[in-house]
C-alpha cells in the first residue's frame, strides 16, 4: 500500500485515472476498483480455501465462499487504509486525485508537492497504524470468542493480515509508507527532500532483495526446502518493489533538477513597443537597441499598454511574412499574440511551482509574460520549458 505523489509537466493533462469500477469517492477522489483486483481475490481465494478446510471440514464447497469472504475482509483492509492516506493528504492542503484498489493491494494518488517533512510522514504512517488498529480490534473480538467457528477463524484471518500489511508497510524503504516515513526523516534531519528520497529508494532496494532471500535462505536455515509457490511470490513482490524504489531515485533526482528551473533562467528577453505601434516601428525598435543579427533574434517584442501592462508578444513568423512596403502601415496588433489574462510569472518562481502555474494558468497558449514588479523582463516559450524539463 503506497501513497504517490506525480511529478507535474509544463501543461499536464488532468490526472490519469487508473482503469476500473468506481464505487464511490472519499476526500473528494474517487474509489477505483481496477481490473487486476479482480485477478488477486480469484487467487488468494483458491490460496486461501485449504486453510478453512483443515479447520472446518464440514464445510464442504462452502469453503470458497468463506474464504472469498476473507479475501473481501483483506481487501477492506487495505481499502481503509487508503482511506487514512487520502484524508491526511487532504488535511495537509494536498489535492487527493484517486484511491485505487489493485492487484499489490492500493496506492493513494494526490498532487499539490509536500512542503514539510511533517507532511510526508503523517501521510505515511496513519496507513499502517489504521492497519495495527485494525489488527488489534480483531485480535481481540477473536479471544472473546467462545468457540472457533467459521466467523473465529475470519477475525483471527483479520487480526494476521492486519498486522502483516502494517508492518510490512512500516519496512523502511520506497515504496512503501516506511520508506516515505524514512525519506521525510532524512529529509528533516538533512534539510534535503532529495537525499532522504535517495536514501530510502536504496533501502527499498534492499528490502526488495531480501524478500526473496527470506523466501530462499529461511526454509534452509529450518532444514527444509523452499516452496515453489512462495519464491515465486516473493519474486513478484520484490520485483515489484525493486521497480518503485528505482523509479522514487529517478523521480527524486528529477524533482530537484527541476527545482532549479526559474523562470527568470529561461526566459527571453524583451523589448518593449507601445500600443498602436507599426510593424515597421517595432523592427527599428529591435534594431535601434540590439546589434548584430544572432543577437537581435534572441529578443522578443512585447507589445505593452497603459503603464507597461503586457498586451501581446509578436509573432516573428508574422512580422516577417510583412512586406517592407506596408511595413509602416501595419499595425502591430496584426502580428501580435495576446497574452492571457493572469498568465505572467514572477522571474524567481521556480520548481513545481512554476510547472503548477503555466499548468493551471497558460490557457493553453505557449508564451508567457514574465513580470518583475509591475515591469515585463521575459518572455517564457513552454516549449523551453519542457526540454529544460526533459533535459533535468
Amino acid at each position: 500500500m503506497t501513497t504517490s505523489e506525480p511529478a507535474s509537466t509544463p501543461a499536464p493533462p488532468a490526472p490519469q485515472r487508473s482503469k476500473g469500477f468506481v464505487i464511490g469517492r472519499v476526500a473528494g477522489a474517487p474509489v477505483v476498483v481496477t481490473r487486476s483486483w479482480f485477478l488477486a481475490a480469484l487467487v488468494l481465494t483458491i490460496l486461501f480455501v485449504p486453510n478453512v478446510q483443515a479447520i472446518a471440514p464440514q464445510l464442504g464447497a462452502g469453503a470458497y465462499l468463506v474464504a472469498f469472504a476473507f479475501v473481501l475482509l483483506l481487501f477492506g483492509s487495505v481499502f481503509l487504509h487508503e482511506v487514512a492516506h487520502a484524508l491526511v493528504a487532504r488535511a495537509r492542503g494536498q489535492n487527493v486525485t484517486e484511491l485505487a484498489v489493485t492487484l499489490w493491494g492500493g496506492h493513494t494518488a494526490y498532487t499539490g508537492g509536500l512542503g514539510r517533512p511533517l507532511d510526508g510522514f503523517l501521510v505515511a504512517v496513519v496507513g499502517p497504524l489504521t492497519n495495527l488498529a485494525l489488527a488489534a480490534g480483531f485480535w481481540f473480538a477473536y479471544q472473546a470468542s467462545p468457540v472457533l467457528n467459521v466467523p473465529t477463524l475470519l477475525l483471527y484471518a483479520g487480526a494476521v493480515s492486519n498486522a502483516f500489511v502494517g508492518a510490512f508497510n512500516l519496512l523502511p524503504g520506497l515504496p512503501l509508507d516506511g520508506g516515505q516515513i524514512l525519506e521525510s526523516l532524512v529529509w528533516a534531519v538533512t534539510g534535503k527532500r532529495t537525499t532522504g528520497t535517495v536514501v530510502a529508494g536504496w533501502v527499498g532496494r534492499l528490502v526488495a532483495a531480501g524478500v526473496l532471500l527470506w523466501a530462499l535462505v529461511v526454509p534452509f536455515l529450518q532444514g527444509t526446502t523452499p516452496r515453489l509457490t512462495t519464491v515465486l511470490w516473493s519474486a513478484l513482490i520484490g520485483a515489484f518493489l525493486w521497480a518503485g524504489a528505482g523509479a522514487a531515485i529517478t523521480n527524486g533526482l528529477r524533482r530537484e533538477a527541476v527545482a532549479g528551473l526559474s523562470a527568470g533562467a529561461l526566459a527571453a528577453p524583451v523589448l518593449l513597443v507601445p500600443l498602436g505601434s507599426t510593424v515597421a516601428e517595432a523592427l527599428s525598435v529591435r534594431t535601434s537597441a540590439v546589434s548584430g543579427a544572432s543577437s537581435a533574434s534572441a529578443y522578443r517584442l512585447v507589445v505593452v499598454g497603459h503603464d507597461q501592462v503586457p498586451v501581446a508578444v509578436l509573432d516573428d513568423a508574422a512580422v516577417a511574412a510583412v512586406p517592407p512596403s506596408t511595413q509602416s502601415g501595419t499595425p502591430v496588433d496584426a502580428v501580435a499574440v495576446p497574452f492571457v489574462a493572469g498568465s505572467a510569472v514572477h522571474p524567481e518562481m521556480s520548481g513545481t511551482d512554476l510547472l503548477t502555474h503555466l499548468a493551471q494558468r497558460s490557457g493553453g497558449a505557449r508564451l508567457v509574460p514574465v513580470v518583475d514588479a509591475g515591469r515585463v523582463t521575459g518572455v517564457l516559450d513552454l516549449a523551453d520549458v519542457a526540454r529544460a524539463v526533459r533535459a533535468a
